[in-house]
């Protein structure tokens, strides 16, 4: 008989979880616009479509699977709280979403987040924990978080429900922009990238889906190519929302459904990120840059197609922009 436990640890949502959780989160999120531009699609020989999640509530589309997941739980299990692990910006969703329910909410943080994020999470009510930049000291905090309080963990990518309001956004855009040949999403622990390919895949399979990470932090790239879960570099990057591992849910999604994953350098990350900044005048953090840096540095080669290019996040410490000296 399958072990449950590795079934529950593989289990995905389908087309009909996301459009159950479009419903449920319909009143806590925007639905973002998609911009265009024509000075950038001249850069890559593409007609690019930009889903604008740095206007999403909270400055990121972590908004939608924290919303989801917050909303699907039982007054029961919302009673104590929930609580997770981020950099920044899931942790920053789940304290919004909690506020919404009128639950608490308790995110553990490395040491290094940028200064926006941590006020992006405090200032909605969350308390704080912070812990060393690891994997292993997140995991650790919040399960000390969880025997103190008894809040019900809302994992940043390892979770259905987060998974689910994650691919809301491709289903939007398949909406918002018809007639699309490809759709791009950065990714770190993949959530954004399974809910999107299961979405895109269960939609109109024969849109192409590619994922864009870091090459300093290409571990989802190794890890799609080798089929197992692949360490983290230890080199570090500028798009540190996406400085995490896949996990074997995310992985398995990722593998079913994704064409390829592009991956971009530091330099090109910076550069992608201010041409946005000038030529569109919307503000992207790095890690939301990261798929057009893709593009630039030609690690997916999109030519002639009409792609859909998820933008992540905006939230950017404006004290610290990469381009200053």
């Amino acid at each position: 008989m399958p072990d449950p436990e590795v079934a529950d640890e593989l289990a995905l949502p389908d087309l009909g979880a996301m459009r159950a959780a479009q419903a449920r989160i319909a009143p806590h999120v925007h639905r973002t616009p998609v911009f265009s531009c024509h000075a950038l699609d001249a850069e890559v020989g593409a007609e690019l479509f930009f889903k604008a999640e740095n206007l999403q509530r909270t400055g990121a589309f972590k908004a939608r699977g924290a919303s989801n997941a917050v909303f699907s739980l039982s007054e029961g299990d919302a009673r104590q709280g929930v609580v997770t692990h981020s950099s920044g910006n899931h942790g920053a969703a789940v304290a919004y979403a909690a506020a919404r329910r009128g639950i608490p909410a308790f995110v553990v943080m490395p040491e290094t987040a940028p200064r926006v994020k941590q006020e992006n999470v405090r200032r909605r009510g969350a308390t704080i924990r912070f812990c060393a930049p690891t994997i292993e000291a997140r995991d650790a905090a919040c399960a000390a978080v969880q025997r103190e309080t008894g809040a019900m963990l809302v994992h940043p990518f390892d979770d259905v429900r987060v998974i689910a309001g994650q691919g809301t956004v491709a289903l939007e855009l398949l909406e918002q922009s018809p007639g699309l040949d490809a759709i791009i999403a950065p990714v770190g622990g993949g959530g954004l990238l399974s809910g999107t390919s299961i979405a895109v895949k269960s939609s109109a399979a024969v849109i192409r889906v590619f994922g864009a990470e870091p090459a300093n932090a290409d571990d989802a790239a190794r890890s799609f190519r080798s089929g197992r879960v692949e360490a983290l570099p230890a080199a570090t990057t500028i798009a540190d929302g996406l400085r995490t591992t896949l996990s074997r849910r995310t992985l398995a999604a990722i593998r079913a459904n994704v064409d390829a994953i592009g991956t971009a350098s530091e330099a090109g990350i910076v550069r992608a990120m201010r041409m946005i900044w000038e030529r569109m005048k919307i503000i992207v953090e790095p890690s939301a840059a990261v798929p057009f840096a893709s593009l630039l540095e030609a690690t997916l080669d999109v030519r002639g197609m009409r792609v859909g290019i998820i933008v992540s996040g905006g939230n950017v410490d404006l004290d610290r922009l990469p381009w200053q000296t």
